[in-house]
């Protein structure tokens, strides 16, 4: 089958730090309560930088990493839900600082999913159009720009920043996915955008999206329905990429998913009934950072060794959508 050659990675983290002590600053909440509860300890924040400088930074390291000219590079994926403009879109604002004269760009919102898909989605370019060489798949986040601070229960789980991948086709290659969402639990979490408004506006056509009332454009989050469907969800996509190509998942040298709880994670290990050892975790030190998270702890894990070329890598999302997804492939 046809499949992807990653070649290289890179990452960026803001330079603020800040620790769960700092939260019960200005919150009713604790060390203790936070690591509990979500197994999160730290997390980068945005002191100022904004979404595209972010995922800038990360794709200018991936592409030195891969050694390769960003002239080749043919078409550019941009995951975020925490974009810095309506329009342009963040893949544009990126091709033009980086000078990839003869690239495409496309942004998506698949949330916490997000590089999930935008892999699989370039993977799916590169076998249809021998023209294009090279794809670039950027995910930054700045999700703190729409973290309600008064909101003890949410504002201590995301941070941000931003990772990339350089991939190009390979032929004879391990491979599988499967993407999927539910949107009837849309509404388990969200953040509004600016409501309809114009000049000639009277209301008479408003329309109820029977959303739950939320403050502003902050993050709302039911915990306990998220935590439903996230726990199902990972194994579910891992499982159905795995028996699509007849793949035991026991083969898997390392499993990535998405860093949004400790707990949601080790239930999913455990359904799977695969040992945690073979997951990598780096929610301690990030947070959940949405679509970033994946491709900053395999950027991490590329670098410090963990995962090396040859191994049998999964990777699985899960979020606001609700979407989640997996990709099977040989690093």
């Amino acid at each position: 089958m046809q499949g992807i050659k990653i070649l290289g990675t890179g990452g960026y983290l803001p330079g603020k730090k800040v620790v769960n002590e700092d939260f019960t600053k200005i919150v009713d909440t604790s060390d203790e309560w936070i690591k509990t509860r979500t197994g999160m300890s730290e997390r980068y924040v945005s002191d100022g930088e904004p979404t595209w400088y972010m995922g800038l930074k990360a794709a200018q390291q991936a592409i030195e990493a891969a050694g390769i000219s960003v002239e080749d590079i043919g078409v550019i994926i941009d995951s975020s839900v925490s974009v810095d403009y309506y329009t342009p879109s963040m893949s544009c604002v990126i091709q033009g600082k980086l000078g990839a004269v003869n690239a495409m760009t496309i942004d998506i919102n698949c949330a916490c999913a997000g590089c999930v898909y935008g892999i699989d989605m370039a993977k799916r370019y590169l076998q249809s159009d021998e023209n294009i060489k090279y794809a670039l798949v950027i995910a930054n986040e700045n999700l703190t720009k729409i973290t309600d601070y008064t909101d003890r229960s949410t504002c201590v789980l995301f941070g941000d920043g931003a990772a990339a991948i350089v991939m190009k086709r390979r032929d004879d290659a391990l491979y599988s996915s499967f993407l999927g969402a539910d949107g009837t639990g849309a509404k388990y979490l969200f953040a509004r955008s600016i409501p309809p408004a114009n000049a000639f506006m009277t209301g008479n056509g408003k329309v109820d999206d029977e959303f739950p009332e939320s403050n502003s454009h902050y993050l709302y989050q039911d915990g306990r329905e998220v935590y439903k469907f996230a726990t199902k969800a990972l194994p579910r996509a891992l499982t159905t990429a795995a028996e699509k190509i007849n793949f035991d998942l026991n083969e898997l040298d390392a499993i990535i998913p998405h860093q949004a709880n400790a707990r949601i994670i080790e239930t999913a290990a455990k359904n799977l009934g695969i040992s945690m050892d073979k997951f990598i975790i780096n929610i301690d030190k990030h947070a959940n950072t949405s679509s970033a998270s994946i491709p900053i702890a395999l950027d991490e894990a590329v670098r410090d060794g963990r995962i090396k070329s040859g191994d049998k890598v999964g990777l699985v999302g899960f979020g606001a959508g609700l979407t989640f997804g997996a990709i099977i492939f040989e690093f």
